[in-house]
């Protein structure tokens, strides 16, 4: 396990909508709105109705004081969508969005996987395989870069 900011990191979770239970799911959402909506000043309609669709699936880290990192996992017709990544202000830069990010891929060998990185974070994807895949966008003020995770980097993990 790796430590950072004296919280030890746990297990990832990964759960669909349906079997998460109240305290769970009101702390992820929590997470997400402090991180997308507050820290970045972004009123946007944060809880978009994907979260409950089936083929969703919610992955997180907890640590000492609760969830520390989260992403979520859109089921789409061409593959996988992963959005949503975030990390606790106070668990940023000890791996667990690495970590969740690495189990993920794992997880879904031979699948096409995209996602919408913010522009400063298209390093970080490029690690695990992610090529950008079309032009940088604006979307709620903040630059974004699609990217895709070409099928022969998912197969070889």
């Amino acid at each position: 396990m790796t430590e950072y900011t004296a919280h030890r990191i746990g297990d990832v979770n990964s759960r669909p909508f349906n079997e998460l239970n109240s305290r769970t799911l009101y702390s992820l959402l929590r997470l997400r709105v402090d991180v997308f909506v507050v820290e970045q000043h972004c009123p946007y309609p944060e809880l978009d109705g994907r979260d409950t669709e089936p083929g969703t699936t919610h992955a997180w880290i907890d640590d000492a004081s609760g969830p520390a990192a989260y992403l979520r996992i859109l089921r789409e017709p061409e593959g996988i969508r992963i959005g949503r990544v975030c990390t606790r202000a106070d668990a940023r830069g000890g791996g667990a969005a690495a970590m969740l990010l690495s189990h993920i891929l794992q997880r879904h060998p031979g699948e096409r996987v995209v996602l919408d990185a913010q522009s400063y974070l298209v390093g970080f994807y490029a690690r695990f395989g992610f090529a950008p895949s079309g032009p940088e966008f604006l979307e709620d003020g903040i630059a974004h870069v699609p990217m895709c995770r070409p099928l022969a980097a998912s197969a070889s993990g």
